[in-house]
């Protein structure tokens, strides 16, 4: 199909996840494949990833899990989202691990054990900052009671989830730890040991290193992608995705010449504008025209011009571009590079929304 491709690079993939492992020791890795793999192809990444050592991957939704677990991998699967009693025996029954953040949920898992004699396996989340899903701490003891008191549900994880891990002020982030590690105190007094201990995300792995209990959930840094402009990126890391589109059509212009919608955008001069078959509609980030840029053959090249829905136009000046060959957008293939951090720093915006926004008919590919 002719049209916007994002390239995999499983090599780079791999690479990411030994240089990873050598920060993390004998942690073991929770390998984060939500929306889409972040952009990447869910199915891709866990293909490349499932007969590494200790791998479990972590979804948000019982029908993400569902698909990597129809596909024939065998790992763990942790799901994210809030429980709901509609899906608990496809969980149960496709042994995919679920997390518990509010004590109806423990009446739920407890009752359906209870009509089942059988139960997925739980994490219990606690919210230490974050506000999100979790249970408040001042009612650990209460529900580590409860637990210590119902031997028969599997519960085999703890974790929290931390919001600034990825700032330059570390401070918030450091009050959550302590405030996880108490808890982790509370429950020892309840004789509660657990396989796996997590709190540590991206973030906390390039800068929280005393974060990383027994358990470590790695997302976007596994893609070779900086999880914020706060932290230092290790240099070992490269970038997994390379998203470009084809050259359609090169056509002569004067100078002067107004380009895509509303004519923003005026040819300072007698130049080649190319269409390029990508738009927003595929996952290009809009914003980017009024100062963004492609790679072609190495050299930059600007954007002219509003992007279309499925298509924006480039201006090569001189350069006489080849019909079907491609720019790049983001990433790193051949002797093109311009990394997506470039973009989110301009536009004010995340690598996630980015990464997770390529969509449409983007085509993904593995090399």
């Amino acid at each position: 199909m002719i049209g916007p491709k994002a390239y995999i690079n499983i090599k780079r993939l791999k690479d990411n996840l030994l240089n990873i492992r050598t920060v993390l020791g004998s942690n073991m890795i929770m390998v984060v494949v939500k929306a889409n793999g972040y952009g990447h192809g869910a199915l891709n990444i866990v293909d490349a990833l499932k007969n590494e050592p200790d791998i479990i991957f972590c979804v948000f939704t019982v029908e993400e899990a569902l698909e990597i677990r129809n596909s024939g991998v065998s790992n763990n699967i942790f799901i994210f989202s809030k429980i709901h009693l509609s899906w608990l025996e496809i969980a149960d029954v496709n042994n995919f691990w679920i997390n518990i953040s509010c004590f109806e949920d423990l009446e739920m898992i407890t009752d359906y054990y209870y009509v089942n004699n059988s139960s997925p396996k739980v994490h219990i989340k606690f919210d230490t900052g974050m506000t999100r899903l979790g249970f408040d701490i001042k009612d650990a003891k209460k529900i580590f009671k409860k637990i210590s008191q119902n031997q028969n549900i599997p519960i085999e994880g703890i974790y929290s989830h931390l919001s600034t891990a990825d700032e330059g002020d570390l401070s918030f982030a450091k009050d959550q730890l302590d405030k996880f590690n108490e808890t982790l105190k509370v429950a020892e007094k309840y004789g509660l040991n657990f396989k796996y201990i997590h709190c540590s995300n991206s973030g906390a792995i390039l800068n929280l290193p005393n974060s990383f209990f027994n358990t470590v959930r790695v997302g976007m840094l596994l893609y070779g992608v900086a999880p914020s402009d706060e932290v230092e990126m290790n240099p070992n890391l490269k970038p997994v995705m390379s998203f470009c589109g084809p050259i359609v059509h090169v056509r002569r212009v004067d100078a002067n010449t107004p380009v895509s919608y509303g004519g923003v955008y005026k040819t300072s001069k007698e130049t080649n504008i190319a269409v390029v078959q990508t738009g927003f509609a595929d996952g290009f980030p809009r914003p980017w025209y009024e100062r963004g840029y492609v790679s072609y053959k190495g050299n930059y090249y600007k954007i002219a011009g509003r992007v279309c829905m499925d298509q924006l136009m480039i201006d090569f000046g001189e350069t006489n571009p080849t019909i079907g060959e491609e720019v790049l957008f983001f990433g790193q293939k051949g002797d093109d590079e311009l990394l997506i951090e470039r973009i989110v720093n301009d536009i004010s915006t995340t690598s996630y929304v980015l990464l997770t926004g390529i969509h449409g008919r983007t085509e993904r590919f593995n090399i």
